[in-house]
């Protein structure tokens, strides 16, 4: 048989150690207590803040705490909203375990997200800041795109185009002959039948007039 109360109890003296400064007990019948949860500081120091209140069902972890939002700080509605339904989520996969540090872990992650939203005004110096960052990790992700589909196969280069980018290359047939050495090899066949051919000289031509050079 499970033993309830110890478990709570167990849990309650973890999250007392592990939330020093922010971990406040309400009451012991039902058990109840509050962490408060902060994000991390913005550009300008700036913050947002929820105090969670949890109070333990009677067979709690096999039955959901209530989680409830008690306070806020820079947080729209629409921000208390999602967090609410973030803690319904997060108790509803964690059932059967001692789930509360995953739940405050989970909000503390979504209040770093909402910081970077709420946290800075925009102006615009720190767009254009922004903006500059955001330019430079556009080009380099082209950069590596380029660089993936040429090792490929899927953007080949034309001549061209491989001239332009290694000028090595217009060289390259001279330094492949010259390493080749007396390794080159030449089949003579072709060449046999040379004397064979009949090639009409144009000065035994009838017709050949070397005047008639210009006028073409």
């Amino acid at each position: 048989m499970t033993d309830y109360g110890e478990e709570q109890r167990n849990e309650l003296e973890a999250l007392e150690s592990i939330y020093p400064d922010s971990f406040t007990v309400l009451s012991e019948h039902p058990t109840c207590f509050t962490i408060t949860v902060t994000s991390e500081a913005g550009e300008n120091d700036e913050t947002v803040q929820a105090t969670l209140k949890f109070t333990y069902a009677e067979k709690y972890p096999d039955e959901i705490p209530l989680c409830e939002l008690l306070s806020q700080e820079n947080l729209e509605d629409n921000d208390v909203t999602d967090i609410l339904k973030l803690l319904q989520e997060q108790a509803e996969e964690n059932l059967g375990m001692v789930m509360i540090f995953t739940l405050v872990s989970a909000v503390q992650e979504k209040l770093n997200e909402m910081q970077c939203f709420h946290g800075t005004p925009v102006t615009i110096e720190n767009f254009l800041s922004w903006k500059a960052k955001f330019d430079a990790e556009i080009l380099e992700n082209r950069r590596k795109k380029m660089k993936e589909e040429e090792q490929t196969g899927k953007n080949k280069l034309t001549g061209k185009q491989l001239f332009e980018r290694d000028h090595n290359l217009d060289t390259s047939d001279i330094q492949f002959l010259e390493e080749a050495g007396n390794s080159v090899e030449v089949d003579e066949s072709l060449f046999q039948e040379m004397d064979d051919l009949e090639l009409e000289d144009e000065e035994d031509d009838p017709d050949y007039n070397p005047m008639n050079l210009d006028s073409d």
